[in-house]
């Protein structure tokens, strides 16, 4: 069920999600001031690529991922998490659309503060 859920989310935007994660990565590379940021991209661009079956996990790196959390909130994770909402609210509403929804939730979650999180198999 696992397969035919992610295979389903890659066709129906997973892959153009995971791919515009990936450039947003590369972009912040190629800045000295988004380098912080790219490893937490990669992983967002992996978990929206194949999110089902996988779930987020907290890492403490301490006071360093904690500053860098809250730039990232205050520049791009308010909006980004609030894209995802936005997604799973009327998927929501349909029985079929509710595991995709809870996918864009738990996207949402990891868009808000992606630092010092980790992407494991369930």
């Amino acid at each position: 069920m696992r397969l035919i859920l992610n295979v389903l989310w890659f066709i129906f935007g997973g892959f153009i999600s995971g791919s515009l994660w990936i450039l947003a990565g590369l972009i912040l590379a190629v800045t000295i001031i988004g380098l912080p940021w790219t490893p937490a991209a990669f992983r967002i661009a992996g978990f929206s690529y194949w999110p089902f079956g996988k779930m987020v996990v907290h890492r403490n790196f301490g006071p360093s991922s904690l500053l860098l959390n809250i730039l990232w909130f205050v520049f791009a994770g308010w909006w980004l998490a609030l894209h995802h909402i936005v997604i799973a609210i009327p998927l929501a509403v349909s029985i079929i659309g509710i595991p995709f929804a809870w996918q864009h939730v738990k996207l949402a979650g990891l868009a808000l503060s992606p630092v010092g999180k980790a992407v494991v198999e369930a």
